[in-house]
């Protein structure tokens, strides 16, 4: 059976509003997202032992886009 070549990551944490959850491409060592809310960016890490079909990103901080 081939393998998706997207994942739906579950996101944990972070601001109330920001999403729960993001496409990400399929790679195994994917360890940090950034996903664009707000005027900024929400950075999350891959919380250890989450298989790769439906991996788990937890908050980690926010940073404001350069202008």
């Amino acid at each position: 059976m081939d393998r998706p070549e997207h994942v739906e990551a579950q996101l944990v944490g972070g601001p109330s509003d920001a999403p729960a959850t993001a496409t990400i491409g399929r790679h195994d060592e994917i360890d940090k997202i950034k996903i664009i809310h707000l005027g900024g960016y929400e950075h999350f890490e891959r919380e250890a032992g989450t298989d790769t079909t439906a991996p788990v990103y937890r908050w980690t901080m926010r940073t404001k886009m350069a202008e």
